[in-house]
């Protein structure tokens, strides 16, 4: 059985998804992880087909953004609007890999870790 096909095809833009714009709202890590619970996915079939595709991705397993648009077959650059807009809209939950604070200390601490493991 041939797996389903969108039917919009190739003839949808990119731009056309994210209505023109190519810049999220947010700068979201390729390697974030994002999660959508069911209630969210749920919620998720209100705010467009696409976003919806990307929702049901992300229900119940953690995804990263490249997993996102690997598997939901989207240019990176739309996959990444559509989900910052769904992070703004709480459609998804947003874990970044990097800490907000300390984050000078920790590159510190992996350099001398770097460093000690070079020496061994």
């Amino acid at each position: 059985m041939e797996p389903r096909r969108d039917p919009r095809g190739a003839l949808v833009r990119p731009y056309a998804v994210t209505r023109g714009r190519t810049e999220p709202r947010q700068e979201i890590a390729l390697e974030a992880v994002l999660m959508a619970t069911p209630t969210q996915a749920a919620e998720s079939r209100f705010a467009g087909h696409d976003k919806h595709r990307i929702a049901t991705v992300c229900e119940g397993r953690a995804q990263s953004m490249a997993e996102i648009a690997a598997y939901t077959r989207m240019p990176l650059g739309v996959a990444r609007v559509l989900v910052a807009d769904m992070v703004a809209e709480g459609l998804l939950t947003l874990n970044t890999a990097a800490p907000a604070e300390g984050f000078e200390e920790r590159m510190e601490l992996l350099g001398r870790v770097l460093s000690g493991l070079r020496r061994l």
